[in-house]
């Protein structure tokens, strides 16, 4: 399997360096700055989007090994756990906090107000309560998001409809105990109310309840399943892929890796680019910048990615005019 790239927006280089020799050397020349980065999924460090963070760390001079330590933590979507990874690091004495995912964001504001957070793979953080504003964010919060709201849910699944004409019957994989995924619940609802499409929220708040929740919606018989943005979700991408192959259900979503490992369709922001923009805002922080006065950054760029393969293995025939609008065809 292959894409055919129409764009292409980052050259990602190297791998994550060890520290213990290094920092230990660099010591003797000035200041080690630490930062905590508490976030869902444990494969981040060895993802390109891991690698794109320390590229943004690395075009304002800072190096893991050299004059920074990165503590990393991660939830495994547990929700319940980010309050006890973030007091964690905070017992650590960090200078800076990443936090990449919604939950992680919340658990970083309930417990601090004076260090610096800069969060990624955040979506609507105004409607969260997180930031007052974009522009003007406030307090010690700011950073790159993932998606300025929830209406960009009703995007996909229009693109979803422009896909599959026929479709009728969605199955929503959500966590409506999570107040982003309930905005994007009530966007879906609005646009499937225009496009003539039956929704059918199955929620799953941790990997155990998967099965269960595919159970529930195959005895409703959707056309096509649309994985929202909810936290547990996109750590187990290759697992609901699995359960969806099952059912033979076409697969929309916000990230391109469920789209890589079998998923019909992804629209969403460019991950790498959000991680490395990441990696920027925190080498501002760490020479001196406030988050207050950092503008809450939009990615501007959405990518529509396709698996053709997919289509094809689901006899599903996508319109010519929506591949040529695609910024991918996976092959």
């Amino acid at each position: 399997m292959f894409g055919i790239r129409r764009r292409e927006f980052i050259t990602l280089l190297g791998g994550a360096a060890t520290w213990p020799i290094a920092a230990r050397a660099q010591q003797q020349r000035g200041k080690i700055h630490r930062i905590g980065f508490l976030a869902n999924t444990p494969t981040i460090p060895t993802h390109p989007a891991g690698q794109a963070f320390l590229d943004g760390l690395r075009e304002g001079g800072f190096a893991e090994g050299q004059n920074i330590i990165i503590e990393r933590r991660f939830a495994e979507g547990r929700l319940d756990q980010y309050a006890e990874l973030m007091a964690e690091l905070l017992r650590l004495k960090v200078d800076v906090i990443v936090t990449s995912a919604n939950g992680a964001t919340l658990a970083a504001k309930r417990a601090t107000t004076t260090i610096p957070v800069v969060m990624l793979n955040v979506a609507d953080p105004v409607a969260q309560g997180i930031v007052a504003s974009l522009a003007h964010p406030g307090g010690n919060i700011t950073g790159v998001i993932q998606d300025d709201s929830a209406d960009v849910s009703a995007r996909r699944l229009q693109l979803l409809k422009d896909a599959i004409p026929r479709i009728s019957r969605v199955a929503v994989l959500t966590n409506l105990d999570e107040a982003y995924s309930r905005f994007e619940w009530k966007a879906l609802e609005a646009a499937a109310q225009s496009l003539s499409i039956a929704l059918q929220a199955i929620t799953a708040r941790q990997v155990g309840d998967f099965e269960e929740a595919f159970n529930r919606a195959s005895r409703e018989r959707p056309d096509a399943l649309f994985v929202g943005a909810s936290s547990v979700n996109f750590p187990n991408g290759r697992f609901i892929m699995e359960l969806a192959g099952r059912s033979r259900l076409p697969v929309m979503s916000p990230f391109r890796e469920i789209t890589e490992a079998g998923g019909l369709m992804s629209y969403g922001s460019v991950r790498v680019e959000r991680f490395r923009r990441a990696g920027v805002y925190v080498s501002k922080i760490l020479k001196g910048a406030k988050p207050a006065d950092l503008p809450v950054e939009q990615i501007s760029k959405y990518e529509l990615v396709i698996n053709i393969q997919t289509a094809r293995s689901l006899d599903l025939e996508i319109p010519r005019a929506l591949l040529l609008i695609a910024d991918e065809v996976i092959e």
